[in-house]
């Protein structure tokens, strides 16, 4: 159990994650479930247009078996399907946007709506939110109370990550660049939110950002791709919060902890080597089995698996566009209002 706080694991899932999230969320399990004092699976059945929404009815079932498993197994988890209904809408439009309509996706057609009801559903205010493919070495069993330890001890943090991949001989980073943070162990500083993995103080989120801004999606050509797939034309989640941050002063704070420590690995792609080796590299970062290719790489990369059939060319992703542009009636979607009724997409996109 997490030391003198409540916290909630929230792990982020839909029905197209059920190839890697049969693996990595038993994972996740071992790893997190003695740190916190509750389990939320939060289940997204808001089916978007595009690559997120790959074989969505065709997993359902077996999507819903998982969780019951997971729950039977971890007396502590329970699943919430994201809310749409409209007293559901209005109530965390009021908890994050300052009552305006929130929008399902974002742009590219990935979950918008759904990261905030995950935060907003949890318990307890210490949120440690994480998506279905996040891998975690390590294995740190003090980690969640360090890291709530550091938020109450600076006000400027908004949330706290595990560092990014497995760490080097001395201490430095070869994916990224970040600042330097004193702490007892590794930890760097960051001005930015990804919303793949952050503990995070829900009340001090509140506080710092009381209203979360509605933003357009970057550039003009990311608006035009969003309405040719029919897609709301907003930024991402992350985008938007790591923009704030940046005006107001706001850090995330990357650490590894206390020995063995806790660091996180992330998959870019998916392939058929991928899915067949994934109970491999799963064992594989449970035991700190990683090459040093590996090492201070926040993304798997290859050192540990060939990446080169996931590389898409160009004229395949403009294909992918142009097909569900004519699978829908053009008509360019308001930025300030979203539907609420799930886009229903006639193909499956590889």
């Amino acid at each position: 159990m997490s030391a003198s706080a409540g916290v909630t694991l929230q792990v982020s899932l839909a029905p197209t994650d059920l190839p890697h999230a049969r693996y990595i969320v038993p994972h996740q399990l071992r790893v997190w479930s003695g740190q916190v004092d509750e389990i939320l699976l939060t289940l997204d059945l808001h089916r978007s247009r595009g690559r997120f929404s790959a074989a969505w009815a065709e997993r359902l079932p077996g999507m819903r078996r998982l969780l019951g498993e997971l729950c039977a197994a971890y007396p502590r988890a329970r699943v919430s399907e994201v809310e749409y209904a409209e007293e559901a809408r209005r109530a965390l439009a009021e908890a994050f946007f300052g009552g305006a309509r929130v929008p399902e996706k974002d742009w590219n057609g990935g979950p918008f709506y759904s990261y905030f009801y995950g935060v907003y559903s949890a318990a307890h205010d210490y949120v440690l939110h994480m998506d279905s493919d996040m891998l975690f070495g390590g294995d740190s069993q003090t980690w969640v109370a360090e890291a709530v330890a550091l938020l109450r001890a600076h006000d400027e943090a908004l949330a706290c990550n595990p560092l990014p991949g497995p760490p080097t001989r001395d201490g430095s980073l070869r994916s990224q660049s970040l600042s330097p943070f004193a702490y007892t162990s590794v930890a760097f500083s960051a001005s930015q939110l990804s919303s793949r993995i952050f503990l995070m103080d829900r009340a001090r989120f509140h506080q710092r950002i009381p209203v979360v801004p509605l933003l357009p999606a970057p550039n003009a050509l990311r608006v035009w791709q969003a309405r040719l797939d029919g897609n709301p034309p907003y930024a991402l989640p992350e985008e938007i919060i790591s923009q704030v941050m940046s005006e107001r002063g706001l850090l995330r704070l990357d650490f590894l902890g206390e020995a063995p420590g806790m660091w996180s690995l992330h998959p870019p792609y998916r392939t058929a080597e991928f899915y067949e080796r994934l109970p491999e590299f799963i064992a594989r970062i449970e035991a700190g089995d990683v090459p040093e290719g590996q090492r201070g790489a926040h993304d798997m990369n290859e050192s540990m698996i060939d990446w080169s059939s996931a590389q898409a060319p160009r004229w395949r992703r403009v294909a992918q566009h142009a097909r569900l542009a004519l699978a829908r009636p053009f008509a360019a979607p308001p930025i300030t209002e979203a539907s609420d009724t799930p886009a229903a997409p006639s193909h499956t996109l590889r």
